[in-house]
């Protein structure tokens, strides 16, 4: 458990585990804690404890002067092993000092792209967005890396965001319980996300492995999932190094990575449009446009013996817009591309989203509502769903 207390003669919140966790890696409490190179250059140390450089008293063992300059040595060696893989000196690291074993890959983001003020204000607005939502939870992260990596606040930050409870150990310090306390909050993120038919850009090792490409991906999926209050900064790429081992020596190359699109595509959020003016200012004439499209619905689904009433109920559970694009492009729509009666909010998402890969295919723009909204009953996203039909079809007889 996290306990919380205030550093009066500091001004600062610290936090420390109770007795019975004590074990427990700590999450840290306040913005700017040492430089995550520190973590790197213990595990390099780690895995060079059997070089030793000359330099001891008479005794033969090292003196503190010799060892606090092979310890910096070392660390520096391991920084520029890693931070600077482009460099001519890059061919001379010894295998054993690389941490990497052949043919084994890792990637990393560039320090350059780590500077661009678009990047830094994504990874700001991630972190205040996850500490917001568990604010009640006493824990509040200030590197995502760090601190996501293990699957402790991705579960926490889960449950929140889904209102669920997640079947996994509160606590786990083996590298294989984090992987399976991983692999349970990751499959419960991929049962959200995969009826949207998004690319998931992220793993069990990678997510564990710290890469801060892959957290950013699953972030902003999670962001735009759950329609997060925040705006993310758009048009967000970085130069993504990979580096390879291969014969002993490390090569890399360069791609790039792009964490976010525009606000429009990222998060269904659009410029104001006529739907926006008439439920502002002329709801008085919000029937006459119900009453229009319900018209011009019925006309074609009464061929199947169909009729629409209510617009923002009957189209919740995207089956009849399915069978409305099958009647206005004229063929019959596969009954296993879609659930006809269907049961849970996933199954109602999918066939909304089936439905608009359709309008796609038909020559119609995306539509501008996602799919969520038009599941969870929002009318204004119904709306401009069937009026971006009748725009087109109006003619049809």
């Amino acid at each position: 458990m996290y306990h919380m207390f205030k550093d009066h003669q500091r001004g600062e919140k610290r936090g420390f585990l109770s007795p019975e966790n004590k074990n427990c890696r700590r999450l840290e409490l306040r913005r700017g804690h040492p430089c995550s190179w520190g973590l790197c250059s213990q595990a390099l140390l780690a895995s060079l404890a059997g070089s030793l450089l000359p330099g001891s008293d008479r005794s033969g063992v090292e003196t503190p002067e010799c060892v606090q300059g092979r310890v910096s040595d070392l660390q520096e060696e391991g920084k520029n092993a890693i931070n600077s893989p482009m460099s001519p000196a890059l061919a001379d690291v010894h295998p054993e000092d690389t941490q990497l074993e052949e043919n084994e890959e890792r990637t990393m983001i560039d320090p350059t792209s780590k500077e661009d003020p678009k990047f830094k204000e994504l990874v700001k607005v991630l972190l205040d967005w996850i500490n917001d939502v568990l604010v009640e939870e006493r824990i509040i992260v200030k590197q995502l890396e760090e601190d996501l990596y293990d699957g402790q606040v991705l579960q926490k930050l889960l449950e929140k965001l889904a209102g669920c409870k997640l079947n996994v150990a509160e606590v786990t310090q083996s590298e294989i319980g984090q992987k399976q306390k991983l692999q349970t909050v990751l499959e419960a993120v991929h049962d959200l996300l995969r009826p949207r038919g998004w690319a998931l850009r992220w793993s069990v090792d990678s997510i564990h492995g710290k890469n801060l490409v892959a957290i950013l991906h699953l972030l902003v999926s999670l962001a735009m999932h759950f329609r997060a209050p925040i705006r993310l900064p758009e048009h967000v790429t970085v130069q993504v190094v990979v580096v390879r081992k291969r014969e002993g020596l490390l090569h890399s190359s360069h791609i790039s990575e792009e964490l976010t699109t525009t606000t429009e595509m990222m998060m269904g959020r659009f410029e104001r449009d006529a739907f926006d003016t008439l439920f502002d200012h002329a709801p008085d004439k919000l029937s006459v446009v119900k009453k229009s499209l319900i018209t011009f619905v019925n006309k074609h689904l009464n061929k199947l013996n169909l009729e629409v009433t209510e617009l923002e109920t009957q189209f919740a559970d995207g089956v009849y817009l399915v069978l409305l694009m099958g009647l206005l492009e004229d063929y019959f729509v596969p009954l296993h591309n879609f659930y006809l009666t269907p049961e849970s909010f996933d199954q109602k998402v999918h066939n909304v989203s089936f439905a608009f890969e359709l309008m796609l295919d038909g020559g119609l723009k995306k539509p501008k509502a996602r799919p969520e909204d038009v599941v969870n009953l929002d009318l204004k996203s119904t709306l401009r769903v069937l009026y971006n039909l009748f725009t087109k079809y109006k003619n049809m007889e």
